[in-house]
C-alpha cells in the first residue's frame, strides 16, 4: 500500500522505535512507516489504518508494538475477535496489564459482557495506572448495561475521580457516561446537570455533550442551506403561477451516541 511521502517512520515513540531494532534495518524502516500510517488514520479513516497494519503484521509479527497497533486497528473497524487475540498476543511478550480495559471491551463486543464484568474485578486492575482504572470502570459500567443493570450502571460510575472537579484526560468521557446512565433510568435533570459538566470539561470535542443538552432542552437544529434549497425548488414551481414562496427549512434533532 502507499505510504504518504512525508512519513518517516522518525514519528514514532521512542520505545516502539527502540523494540523495531529488533528488525533489520530496513525491514524496521518499513514497519515503521506502516505504525505511522496507522496512528494517523485510526480515527478519520480506520478500514485504512486496519490495512496498514496488516502489512506491518505481516512483515514484524513477533514486535509488541506491532500486534498492539494491529489490535487497535481491528478494534477501531470492529473486529473484536481478532482484536483480542492481538491485544492478549501484545500482552504475553511485554508482561504488561494496560491493555486489560481494552480486552474486556472487546468481550462486551462479543457479546459476552459478564466476561467483561468477571475481568474488571481481576487482580490486573490494581496494576493499572489511574486512567487505566477509570477506563476500566467504563468498560465495566458499559457491560453492567448491556446485561440491563442500568440502576447497578449509575453506581459503577460513581468514583472519586467522578466526583473530582479538576480535569484530566478522563473526565468528559467519564462524566458523560455518568449523564447517559443517568437518562437510562430517566433521572433527567441530574442527566442534564452531567451533560453540562461534561460539556465544560470537553475541550477536545471527544463527547456529543453539547447535542445531548440541546436534545434535553428541545432545541432543533435547522439547516439553513437546506432551506435555501427548499425554498428555491418551491419558488421554481409557483413562478408559473405568478406566486412566490420563502424558504421551509427542514429540521431535526441532533443526534447522539454513548460515549
Amino acid at each position: 500500500m502507499p505510504i504518504d511521502e512525508d512519513v518517516t517512520g522518525e514519528e514514532l515513540d521512542k520505545d516502539v522505535k527502540q523494540e523495531l531494532k529488533s528488525l533489520p534495518k530496513t525491514l524496521a524502516e518499513d514497519v515503521a512507516r506502516n505504525l505511522v500510517m496507522v496512528a494517523r488514520l485510526l480515527d478519520e479513516d480506520p478500514e485504512r489504518a486496519y490495512a496498514y497494519a496488516k502489512v506491518a503484521l505481516r512483515l514484524a509479527s513477533r514486535v509488541p508494538s506491532v500486534r498492539e497497533a494491529a489490535g487497535f486497528a481491528a478494534y477501531a473497524v470492529e473486529k473484536y475477535a481478532e482484536a483480542l487475540a492481538e491485544f492478549r498476543a501484545a500482552r504475553r511478550m511485554t508482561g504488561l496489564q494496560h491493555l486489560w480495559p481494552v480486552m474486556a471491551d472487546c468481550e462486551r463486543g462479543l457479546g459476552r459482557p459478564e466476561k467483561a464484568l468477571a475481568m474488571a474485578g481481576e487482580p490486573e486492575v490494581r496494576q493499572l495506572d489511574k486512567v487505566g482504572q477509570v477506563e476500566m470502570r467504563l468498560v465495566a459500567a458499559g457491560a453492567r448495561r448491556d446485561m440491563g443493570q442500568a440502576d447497578a450502571a449509575v453506581v459503577t460510575l460513581q468514583s472519586p475521580e467522578l466526583a473530582s472537579t479538576s480535569v484530566q484526560p478522563w473526565t468528559a468521557r467519564l462524566r458523560y457516561a455518568y449523564a447517559d446512565a443517568l437518562l437510562e433510568v430517566g433521572r433527567e435533570d441530574e442527566a442534564r446537570e452531567w451533560f453540562a459538566k461534561a460539556l465544560e470539561a470537553d475541550q477536545s470535542g471527544v463527547t456529543d455533550a453539547s447535542d445531548r443538552l440541546a436534545e434535553l432542552d428541545g432545541v432543533e437544529f435547522i439547516d439553513a442551506l437546506d432551506g435555501d434549497e427548499d425554498g428555491d425548488d418551491q419558488a421554481d414551481a409557483e413562478g408559473t403561477a405568478g406566486g412566490s414562496a420563502g424558504g421551509s427549512g427542514r429540521s431535526g434533532e441532533g443526534q447522539a451516541s454513548e460515549g
